[in-house]
């Protein structure tokens, strides 16, 4: 019986995409190749976007011919492609088992920004979440996270050529893509071990040569893997804060019940020491009479006294079934400037792609729920 199972692993062609480029060189190794073909093949996947080994031209036709039966270049499956009437693509891929994810591309003048997912639903419950309100079902593999990327660079590359020639300045070693947020469906530092070895695969030279300072991971202050990512792979990082107090937070973001905001803000200051960027990023979506008032601002900036950060205001995203609201652009632009006044370089970020629900916050694809966490809610507003 082990030996038929044995026989149907071996069968099933290995996806390229879920290795990094030290796996592939052993992959290939204990193929009888020389570990340079590795390296040759890994530039095609990654560097080029190709999708058959028959194109990879300089490499031998009979390792192409293997390739072609023992292993392939497998991204998530494209379910539904939506474009925005700004420009904001997002598409929902299939990630099996009846759960889908959702990527998002933003498009600017002087950048292209992809937002990946890196779990199927989250487990965090953030009260002002679409994804959490699905539930959980898993993390999502290496592969999957990648084949994110894979797929937009090799889908927007064509599409998009005119536009790079026009801006000029868009491009990064001629692809679409130049920056990704860990901002999508899910908690990346709870899929730490797949986000970690993707990271390595977008920061390879060999790879997709991403500068660590155009790679953001997001995160709800999971602060022992904060402190692992400073360690092992610092990259920018964007924490969602969205309360200025413990009180409020453990309402807004649950986590914050673990780890309060003494011991995540103890976290970010040792995360500079590593920081490709000098600041902290602090998302803070921004609810209607909930946290957006004259005295949220003033604790915000006590909160953060000392600390090197910069504020990413975010007007709510609605969603079917939130009892909340965006604050009126008044209201939001007055908290912006307390911040302001008191020295806190902030921002309010533009809502892209919220006509196709591809706005931050809104992002829900589909979750076969193993929390039960949708029916309880149900049965809670019931």
């Amino acid at each position: 019986m082990k030996e038929t199972e044995a026989a149907v692993a071996d069968a099933v062609p290995t996806n390229l995409l879920e290795l990094t480029r030290e796996e592939l060189e052993a992959w290939f190794v204990a193929q009888g190749e020389k570990p340079f073909r590795a390296r040759q093949v890994y530039r095609w996947i990654h560097r080029m976007g190709v999708a058959e080994f028959a194109a990879m031209t300089d490499v031998a036709k009979t390792l192409r011919a293997q390739l072609a039966e023992t292993a392939s270049i497998t991204p998530p499956r494209v379910i539904s492609d939506r474009v925005s009437s700004d420009g904001t693509r997002k598409w929902l891929l299939d990630v099996g088992q009846g759960n889908a994810v959702e990527t998002v591309f933003i498009p600017e003048r002087s950048r292209g920004t992809l937002c990946i997912s890196t779990q199927a639903g989250c487990a965090l419950e953030c009260a002002f979440c679409a994804t959490g309100k699905q539930g959980f079902n898993r993390n999502l593999t290496t592969g999957e996270i990648l084949g994110q990327l894979w797929l937009a660079n090799h889908v927007l590359g064509p599409a998009y050529e005119h536009a790079r020639l026009d801006d000029g300045d868009w491009t990064d070693n001629g692809r679409v893509v130049t920056n990704v947020v860990m901002m999508g469906m899910g908690e990346p530092l709870a899929n730490y071990d797949a986000v970690v070895r993707a990271l390595k695969v977008m920061l390879d030279d060999f790879g997709y040569g991403l500068s660590r300072r155009r790679v953001t991971v997001s995160t709800s202050g999971l602060v022992p893997a904060m402190d692992r990512l400073r360690v092992e792979c610092p990259v920018a990082l964007a924490v969602s804060l969205h309360a200025p107090n413990d009180r409020l937070r453990d309402e807004l973001v649950p986590i914050n019940k673990k780890y309060p905001l003494k011991e995540l803000i103890a976290a970010c200051e040792r995360y500079l020491t590593a920081s490709p960027r000098d600041f902290i990023m602090f998302e803070y979506v921004l609810l209607d009479g909930v946290n957006d008032n004259p005295r949220d601002a003033q604790e915000l900036v006590e909160l953060t006294r000392g600390l090197s950060c910069k504020f990413n205001l975010i007007p709510f995203n609605p969603f079917p079934g939130s009892p909340f609201r965006r604050p009126a652009p008044e209201r939001v632009r007055a908290f912006a400037e307390r911040l302001m006044a008191a020295g806190r370089l902030t921002t309010i970020r533009r809502t892209r792609g919220d006509d196709v629900a591809a706005a931050c916050g809104q992002l829900a694809g589909q979750v076969q729920d193993r929390t039960r966490r949708s029916l309880r809610l149900v049965a809670a507003e019931g």
